[in-house]
């Protein structure tokens, strides 16, 4: 097998095991913004580097709150 066939066995194996990781270890949630009414909240997110990291800590924030 060549090089080139080798990394497409690499990769296709890494994609197996990060599904099955993912799978195993991860939730996926996802949120519908319109376009018109949540214009503030998308230009925010377009905004910031890290959507994900951004999101997580508003949302930590809220818990250490109460």
């Amino acid at each position: 097998m060549g090089q080139e066939g080798k990394e497409m066995a690499s990769s296709e194996a890494h994609k197996r095991a990060s599904a099955k990781y993912d799978a195993a270890n991860t939730t996926r949630v996802f949120i519908k913004l319109n376009d018109k009414t949540d214009a503030d909240i998308l230009q925010k997110l377009d905004s910031v580097e890290n959507k994900q990291g951004y999101i997580k800590d508003l949302i930590r924030a809220d818990i250490a709150k109460k």
